[in-house]
């Protein structure tokens, strides 16, 4: 099987689970309530006057075309990017601050306004060029679209090849603190035996990665572009992980089995049951609701990137400020805060992703990933069996946290799983060294 939905029946869990009894199946509920060096920008020529008008103010580059040849790649956004950044920011129209003492409405106005003041007067980007820019990075063309990749080796000749995939709003920014533990390991207090040479892709439609300008790319098109770039990259034997729409990708690449392809991690399991149980056992119980809580109350972004993310990427390239509070929110939302993304995000850190964003224009392009997975029936809840041997490591704010019980209904070959006392939906990016650590446990007995 190697779809990333299964449908399941919801009318006997209603009233339970406060999902609206419209809805059939899995599919459904996805569908409707949304479960769970250079800068690419359009060219003056290809551009209308008015727009051309406003885009030779700001010199832009384009990215270098990809071939099937790995090429490197180096980050370089034009000074004349920031500036206009900067003025986009300072001339921001703000609406009333929310009615409510919390972030029901959305993010406050005044933490909005922190935000985009800082981002405006305080960081560096340039700081963050230099570091990203420390990384070996490369472009290469899989399926006819140029994908931007980190590619560290480790000095370790029996280093574990794998592949980290990221989501959405999410980026390669997630994993740049785990690269050089994963790789060299000795250097962070770790064994050398525990190495890997990382793999670190964006995905279609993301940052440095050409924009797909034809549908079809869902999770499953992905992981076989996947499947290409890493024997591409020498590798006869390799391990796959990810999150997010990175998890949806390891999912199908788990159903695919591509040669070379041994085992693979998630820190988001796609295991809901066809059927859910009658009298839920306490760790059930928590899933479904937060499930139910997520389709109801959190998925107002899914729907609008999963039904038009065309129209949601016009406001969220012309605003910086839309784009960042856009992102922000979903940084409160999913980290294991006390209220506050910066609990467990720096704000350079969380501004590092964003500008991402902002600066390769990407609003739009990345939006579709959501379009494309619930028009194929690939957003689902449940992944289906999988045969491949998995690994999960379970970060208590999860969107959702699945029992092991589900996972191992549906992973015959399960070798490892752990749930951990801190952490949420973006792992790698809010505890690394918990991360680095569960992906050296998880994969050692796969090292043979």
């Amino acid at each position: 099987m190697d779809k990333l939905s299964c449908d399941i029946p919801f009318n006997d869990t209603v009233k339970r689970t406060e999902i609206p009894p419209t809805l059939s199946s899995r599919r459904e509920f996805l569908r409707a309530a949304a479960a769970s060096s250079a800068v690419a920008i359009l060219s003056a020529e290809s551009a209308p006057e008015t727009a051309r008008a406003s885009t030779d103010k700001v010199a832009e580059l384009a990215l270098p075309p990809a071939t099937t040849a790995v090429t490197p790649f180096k980050v370089s956004v034009p000074q004349s990017a920031i500036d206009d950044l900067k003025r986009r920011l300072a001339s921001t129209r703000w609406p009333e601050r929310e009615t409510v003492g919390d972030w029901s409405q959305g993010v406050p106005l005044q933490k909005a306004q922190a935000l985009v003041a800082y981002w405006r007067d305080k960081y560096d980007w340039r700081r963050f060029e230099t570091r990203i820019n420390a990384f070996p990075q490369y472009r290469t063309q899989l399926d006819g679209v140029g994908i931007h990749f980190i590619h560290v080796r480790s000095p370790q000749k029996n280093a574990l090849p794998i592949i980290l995939t990221h989501g959405w709003p999410g980026s390669v920014v997630e994993f740049m603190e785990v690269i050089g533990p994963l790789s060299d390991p000795t250097r962070y207090g770790g064994r050398a035996e525990d190495a890997f040479h990382v793999v670190v892709p964006s995905l279609p439609g993301f940052a440095f990665s050409d924009k797909p300008a034809e549908t079809g790319w869902d999770v499953n098109r992905i992981a076989r572009a996947w499947a290409t770039l890493m024997p591409r990259l020498g590798y006869e034997r390799w391990v796959a992980q990810g999150g997010d729409w990175g998890a949806g990708v390891t999912h199908a690449l788990a159903h695919q089995r591509p040669p070379g392809l041994i085992a693979a991690h998630v820190n988001w399991q796609f295991v809901f049951p066809e059927k859910l149980p009658e009298n839920p056992t306490p760790a059930e119980r928590k899933a479904i609701d937060r499930a139910a809580l997520f389709a109801n109350d959190q998925s107002g972004y899914f729907r609008e990137q999963g039904t038009r993310p065309q129209t949601i990427g016009y406001p969220l390239t012309d605003s910086a400020a839309g784009q960042a509070l856009w992102i922000y929110e979903k940084f409160q939302s999913w980290t294991d805060n006390q209220g506050n993304p910066e609990d467990e995000l720096s704000v350079d850190a969380m501004l590092d992703d964003i500008s991402l964003y902002w600066f390769t224009g990407t609003a739009a392009s990345s939006a579709r990933i959501y379009w494309e997975n619930t028009r194929s029936g690939k957003a689902g809840l449940s992944g289906g069996r999988i045969e491949l041997p998995m690994a999960a490591s379970v970060f208590p704010h999860e969107i959702f946290c699945p029992p092991k019980a589900w996972a191992e209904a549906l992973w015959p070959n399960l070798f490892y799983w752990n749930e951990l006392d801190k952490g949420g939906h973006f792992a790698a990016f809010e505890q690394p060294t918990l991360f680095t650590e569960e992906l050296r446990k998880a994969f050692r007995s796969r090292r043979g």
